[in-house]
């Protein structure tokens, strides 16, 4: 196979951006062990992802013809199904994220395959698509985890942090996963999040200067695309599609497409050009 250091990317680019999402909603550690259900507070701060940032973060990625990626727990889709049908309505990819936000690392195979499989019913249930794409929802997996993947037909993964450029796991009886690793810079949670109970991040209560996160952000964008790597994001719509910080995103979005050698992409098209591009190479 190529080596990813020799990639050159599609138009002539010099570099690619991938812009995902993690449309998470009201899932995560207070679902799964019960206490959502006794603190409305957090409740409601999940929920406003789907419920009223989707749509202003839509807007702007029309406003700007970017295509991005949500990742999207399947328990979502059944709960705000119009909204995240909105999301394939414009162009834009949906892909899987568990059924309620789980920790495959916590999971057994067995019922690795069991979120896959249900996650995959809802997809195609209410919005009438067959995913591609993987993004682990607590940040790591079991061993097992590729094969479970690949299994359900998942084309790509964009979950671990090996690289700075997309790269192939290799999976007995299957073809490789395709992963394209993010970096928790790029992820608004570690700047702009503030909640009080559940402190997440640890020690979480506070926020950054927006000032600040831009530059941030802009600087790791800057980078990755003059030494023509692929650069992906782990933004969530409740956390960075709040409207004092959709002016961030604005111009960060700005920033973005001013320059003009960069590929902007959907994950599936970044992870089914690489394979062809490999295959090329091999």
């Amino acid at each position: 196979m190529q080596s990813p250091g020799e990639l050159r990317w599609p138009e002539g680019k010099r570099g690619c951006m991938a812009l995902a999402f993690d449309l998470d909603g009201p899932t995560g550690d207070a679902m799964l062990n019960g206490s959502i259900w006794s603190s409305p507070e957090y409740f409601t701060f999940g929920s406003y992802g789907p419920f009223r940032a989707l749509g202003r973060l839509l807007d702007l990625l029309q406003d700007f013809q970017l295509p991005a990626t949500f990742f999207v727990p399947a328990w979502v889709v059944e709960h705000w199904p119009e909204q995240c049908r909105a999301i394939v309505e414009q162009g834009h990819e949906v892909a899987f994220h568990g059924y309620r936000h789980e920790s495959f690392f916590a999971l057994s195979p067995d019922e690795q395959h069991a979120v896959m499989a249900k996650s995959a019913e809802i997809f195609q249930r209410y919005l009438g698509i067959t995913a591609r794409g993987f993004r682990t929802p607590s940040g790591d997996w079991q061993a097992s985890t590729p094969e479970v993947l690949k299994a359900a037909g998942v084309l790509y993964s964009s979950s671990m942090r090996g690289d700075d450029r997309p790269y192939c796991i290799e999976v007995a009886g299957f073809p490789p996963l395709v992963e394209i690793p993010g970096k928790w810079e790029m992820d608004d949670y570690a700047s702009l999040a503030y909640t009080r109970n559940p402190d997440f991040p640890k020690g979480g209560d506070r926020t950054a200067s927006y000032a600040l996160t831009l530059d941030n952000w802009q600087r790791e964008f800057d980078g990755a695309m003059d030494e023509g790597l692929c650069l992906t994001t782990l933004f969530h719509p409740k956390i960075s599609g709040q409207p004092g910080r959709i002016l961030l995103l604005e111009k960060f979005f700005a920033h973005m497409t001013s320059r003009g050698d960069v590929w902007f992409a959907r994950c599936d098209a970044v992870a089914a050009w690489y394979m062809q591009e490999c295959q090329h190479a091999g």
